[in-house]
């Protein structure tokens, strides 16, 4: 199997040019992506236990790796939930599965979305760590329209070993990430 489009634009154009940039002595100084979190919270839930195996589906399909349900820590009464209830979905990815979902979101589905002008760079946690939020799962070509029985979102998190927010904006923007101007 051939290696990700994204892995070989790191190792060979955003690498060189991170180092110069911010001066390190080393090409292990340079920030790199360690892993992608993508969580979905499906509150609906709580009333009908199908939506959370839909919801591992989709967010499995989208990621190429399958997802696993996350569950309530405490009790909420409120909002009739119980400790140990599935309340939403996760997955992790990593290495080249990593390289090949970031690759799909820059080229393929961030381009769908309606009046796409780029995404904010407000979204950095001050560790160069980035949280993007995504309003509808159906941007992703993988999802059929017709399947789908409810609009859901989620949030993605990109993990950087870069030790600030300027490193991570710097990593993203060279790895292609469509970041306002």
């Amino acid at each position: 199997m051939a290696t990700p489009r994204l892995k070989d634009k790191y190792f060979n154009e955003v690498v060189p040019s991170l180092k110069d940039k911010f001066e390190f002595k080393t090409v292990m100084q340079v920030a790199r992506l360690q892993k992608i979190c993508i969580n979905s919270g499906v509150g609906k839930a709580v009333s009908d236990k199908k939506l959370i195996d839909t919801a591992v589906e989709e967010i499995s399909t989208i990621a190429g790796q399958r997802a696993v349900p996350t569950y309530s820590k405490k009790a909420i009464s409120n909002f009739k939930l119980r400790e140990d209830m599935p309340i939403g979905v996760r997955v992790t990815l990593r290495g080249d599965q990593m390289y090949e979902f970031l690759d799909r979101l820059v080229t393929v589905s961030m381009p769908r979305v309606r009046d796409f002008k780029g995404i904010s760079d407000k979204g950095f946690d001050g560790r160069g760590n980035y949280t993007l939020g995504v309003k509808e799962q159906i941007i992703f070509p993988e999802i059929s329209i017709d399947k789908v029985k409810q609009i859901t979102g989620m949030d993605i998190t990109f993990v950087t070993s870069a030790q600030t927010d300027e490193e991570g904006l710097a990593l993203l923007k060279e790895l292609g990430m469509p970041f306002r101007s």
